[in-house]
């Protein structure tokens, strides 16, 4: 099974107010179409290791691969472009525009990467609302709909340009039980179905005991997984 992230001697300093080490020589691997859900109390440095492997944060030691790239190194114009194309990403707060339709969010990172035509990616978009069951909600404003809508028209946008891994900050953080399972649902079928790689930050432990690997973290440093 090909390797989808590699991550090898992570570390991590903050500076302020005093030099402290958040990310202690974190090395893993993930493969292709693996459904990860990394886990820790707060200040364990889980979501400071997601922010380096989405390639946002580059002030780091140690290398990371990602879809057998090395990106480490690379500058800001490369990344932002790689993450266009390869990435795809689900957080705790939808960010959709509240007065753009459902349909307008989803395009918007496909009209960006500027590989199709308006109406190829509008249609685009309409595969992937009606996918993850809010076709019907397409033209409505996004502020006009339920949380765990706006959450699957955040997870349909994540997906528009295709990309084959998907990165989640606390995806769940702000759902009730039932959207949370729907959302978890909609992220294994991702995983086995479309060959996605998921890799989540989750407070959630229902959440990640489901998913196919637990990585848990503790003071900087992987402690199982």
């Amino acid at each position: 099974m090909s390797i989808a992230l590699k991550a090898e001697n992570i570390s991590k300093y903050f500076m302020a107010p005093e030099k402290f080490k958040v990310l202690n020589q974190v090395s893993f691997e993930v493969s292709k179409g693996e459904f990860v859900s990394i886990i820790g109390k707060s200040g364990s440095g889980k979501s400071t290791l997601l922010y380096i492997l989405s390639t946002m944060d580059t002030e780091y030691e140690g290398v990371l691969s990602l879809n057998g790239e090395k990106v480490t190194g690379n500058k800001q114009n490369a990344l932002a472009s790689f993450r266009n194309e390869h990435l795809g990403f689900v957080f705790q707060f939808h960010y959709l525009l509240p007065d753009f339709s459902c349909l307008k969010n989803v395009m918007i990172p496909a009209l960006r990467l500027g590989k199709l035509t308006k109406d190829e990616i509008e249609h685009n978009a309409y595969e992937k609302l009606k996918m993850l069951g809010v076709g019907d909600q397409a033209l409505k404003s996004a502020s006009k709909i339920s949380g765990g809508q706006q959450q699957r028209v955040a997870i349909a946008r994540a997906l528009i340009n295709e990309p084959s891994i998907i990165m989640g900050d606390e995806p769940t953080g702000n759902l009730d039980s039932k959207n949370t399972a729907v959302v978890f649902d909609i992220f294994k079928q991702l995983a086995a179905e479309h060959d996605k790689t998921i890799i989540t930050v989750t407070h959630d432990n229902d959440f990640a005991e489901k998913s196919d690997r637990i990585i848990e973290m503790m003071d900087g440093k992987i402690i199982s997984g």
